[in-house]
């Protein structure tokens, strides 16, 4: 035996494969294995015709809506019920690169506010618990911190 099958009995990695075509600014994604089919667009300030979200939209929403699947995991294994869940997010993006083409500076996000306000009955002390935990293994929230991204993040509970 070795030592990584020691650490990892199991086959604990799942891919994800997509498909998609498109013209211009649009295109249409295919998940394999998966009836859905997700389009996109970009912003006509972006060169697009906003037909559609634009990428930058997705992966905003990819963060709190992974943030809100995450919540649900950590609860399950908190023993907390949660209800209701409602996310603002606010996010300054630098588009000097993406529309100048400048030589120097950070295409990505600047930084990312969030404000989640979920409503539970839990107590203060596990409700922060949550808030940690679903940061700390949420896959979206961590793409977006572990690339430089500063992430302010703030979760209120409202009582049930």
């Amino acid at each position: 035996m070795t030592i990584a099958a020691a650490i990892r009995p199991k086959n604990t990695s799942v891919t994800f494969t997509l498909n998609s075509s498109g013209t211009g600014a649009s295109q249409t994604i295919i998940a394999e294995g998966s009836p859905h089919i997700i389009n996109v667009d970009a912003t006509r300030r972006f060169g697009g015709k906003d037909e559609y979200p634009s990428p930058i939209s997705y992966a905003l929403s990819s963060l709190i809506s992974c943030s809100q699947v995450t919540a649900q995991l950590v609860a399950n294994d908190l023993g907390i019920k949660l209800n209701s869940f409602e996310f603002d997010l606010k996010a300054n993006l630098d588009t000097t690169i993406l529309f100048e083409g400048a030589e120097e500076g950070n295409p990505n996000f600047q930084n990312i506010i969030i404000k989640a306000r979920i409503e539970t009955n839990t107590s203060d002390e596990l409700f922060e618990k949550l808030k940690i935990e679903t940061e700390r293994r949420c896959p979206v929230y961590q793409l977006f911190s572990r690339s430089g991204v500063h992430i302010r993040s703030q979760w209120v509970r409202q009582a049930s």
